[in-house]
């Protein structure tokens, strides 16, 4: 990467020490006089549940917040980071979990935006060199072994390349210390492991990687420390050697140990799978958007949960949109039980019992400068919020308050902006507020996305007791070991078609890989193409 300051304190110095930091929202504490030491050279895992405050204290790392009490030690010397600018200038550089890039601009002038000086008068007056910018980014695209073109538009990059240009803004100004907050959320399978092995990349060159992640196999692989934060506070420190990472005894008492940590109990147990299926909930006839998806044919029935596997970017979230009703419907017809609502929008299927978990909450679930009474709300207009020019402000609390209870939301308070929540809380509140309609059908699209394992846990027992209620769910999830754990049936997708379908006692990690890449044939157990039958009808 670049060549290391020289370092006054002496290498024995951690490359970043966090002392009594402490940060209060109103009358929450997110973080409590936390003390953390990072290694130099080392890849230091950060964990905790939805809340604890892992996010917060990385931010006030990077500057983004300043907290009201304790001190930041950089390479041995005390630094104030009253900005993002202060730790860049003090080499750290931050890829957070939702990507700030310009889709219509390129890399390279996405790049720019960053190259660009702190100060606004240098700002104006120094020109934009592309022509240089463009040559070192594809000199540290080479080092870091991105394959990444510069004139792409970022908009049409798949979600691991986009990550890649994040992690090169991040490193544009000599970062030595790197914070990657859940940077495997969006990734599939195949991605992640890359990612995983940029940081190792990074690390032989120097860097201190400072992993905010959910995933315990992601932070066994590649970290050689871990902090755990619970209730803002440090709750277990330790360092994992290479036996830890070996399958065994030994790495499941390390994992049985920081989830204990993280979360106060043991591992929540996978939900038992269902009985026999009842009659169709969903059917999806020969369904397509006439561009990305398509032909479809698929049924959910009440009583199951089916799981939509694939790389992302192969038409998932298109057909979530054709089922809810937000994309035109080009060819085939959707059903909810009896009913056809091929032609009907959104509200009426909502009122025919369709709930919907949307796969990307800040674009399509939640708002962002509303509180969290009003987001509960959303949907709730009519029978059960009262049907006046007004929502009664006594039921929306009380109905976001029951939301609140049952998904374990940590908030400051009913009427705290939704914004100033954690990404996993935001995502409980969205899943509770779903569940909250009993509706017949739901689809969920990556419900467990950002939330810790006790969290995702809980949702999929909710998942599950909503199928034995009697409701068909739709999970779509890149997550393979979710997906066999909480789903009854599998169905794969690649290019906008299913191309596997299989009972999840039957199915197995190689073969679901394998109808993802293209490497294993198309498959639909029990479905001749010809006959044109719905897939689990």
């Amino acid at each position: 990467m670049t060549t290391r300051r020289p370092v006054p304190a002496g290498e024995d110095s951690p490359a970043v020490r966090l002392c009594d930091i402490t940060k209060t929202y109103d009358a929450f504490r997110a973080n409590d006089h936390v003390t953390l030491d990072v290694a130099r050279g080392t890849i230091h895992g950060l964990l905790g549940e939805n809340g604890a405050g892992k996010s917060t204290l990385m931010n006030i790392l990077n500057g983004s917040v300043r907290p009201d009490g304790g001190r930041i030690e950089v390479d041995g010397r005390p630094v104030r980071l009253r900005t993002t600018s202060d730790a860049r200038a003090a080499g750290i550089g931050m890829v957070h979990q939702h990507f700030s890039l310009i889709d219509r601009l390129t890399v390279v002038e996405n790049l720019a935006l960053v190259a660009r000086p702190s100060s606004w008068p240098r700002r104006c007056v120094m020109p934009v060199d592309l022509v240089g910018i463009e040559e070192r980014a594809r000199l540290l695209a080479d080092r870091l072994r991105f394959a990444v073109d510069p004139r792409a538009r970022c908009g049409s990059l798949g979600v691991g390349a986009r990550q890649r240009v994040e992690i090169m803004k991040a490193l544009w100004h000599h970062a030595q210390v790197v914070i990657m907050d859940e940077p495997t959320a969006s990734l599939s399978p195949v991605e992640a492991q890359e990612l995983l092995s940029t940081l190792l990349t990074l690390r032989e060159q120097g860097a201190t990687v400072i992993l905010i992640s959910h995933k315990m196999p992601e932070i066994l692989a590649v970290c050689d420390e871990v902090t755990v934060l619970r209730d803002g506070r440090v709750s277990r420190r330790l360092s994992i050697g290479a036996d830890d990472r070996d399958p065994g005894p030994r790495r499941d008492r390390l994992e049985a140990d920081l989830v204990q940590a993280m979360i106060g109990r043991p591992r929540p147990d996978p939900p038992a799978r269902a009985a026999a299926p009842g009659s169709p909930r969903l059917v999806l006839h020969g369904v397509g958007d006439g561009a990305r998806v398509g032909p479809v044919d698929l049924s959910v029935h009440a009583g199951e949960i089916v799981a939509v596997a694939g790389v992302e970017g192969n038409g998932q979230a298109e057909l979530i949109e054709l089922i809810v009703g937000v994309r035109r419907l080009r060819t085939g017809r959707v059903l909810l039980g009896s009913r056809d609502v091929s032609s009907d929008g959104p509200r009426t299927r909502l009122a025919c019992g369709l709930g919907h978990i949307a796969e990307d909450r800040h674009a399509a679930a939640i708002a962002t400068r509303m509180s969290v009474t009003a987001n509960a709300a959303f949907g709730f207009v009519g029978a059960r919020m009262g049907r006046r020019w007004w929502l009664p402000a006594r039921t929306m609390r009380a109905h976001a308050g029951s939301i609140v209870d049952r998904m374990s939301v940590r908030l400051p308070g009913l009427g705290a902006n939704i914004e100033g929540l954690s990404g996993g809380n935001q995502q409980k509140l969205v899943v509770g507020r779903e569940l909250a309609r009993d509706p017949s059908v739901l689809i969920a699209g990556q419900p467990t996305r950002g939330l810790d394992i006790g969290a995702a846990g809980d949702v999929h027992r909710e998942l599950a007791a909503l199928r034995d209620g009697g409701a068909g769910v739709l999970l779509v999830s890149m997550d393979l070991t979710e997906v066999l754990a909480v789903a009854d049936r599998i169905v794969v997708m690649r290019s906008g078609r299913i191309v596997g379908d299989v009972p999840a006692a039957d199915a197995d990690v190689d073969t679901l890989g394998g109808w993802m890449t293209g490497a294993q044939p198309s498959e639909q157990k029990g479905v001749q193409p010809s006959e044109q039958k719905l897939v689990g009808a």
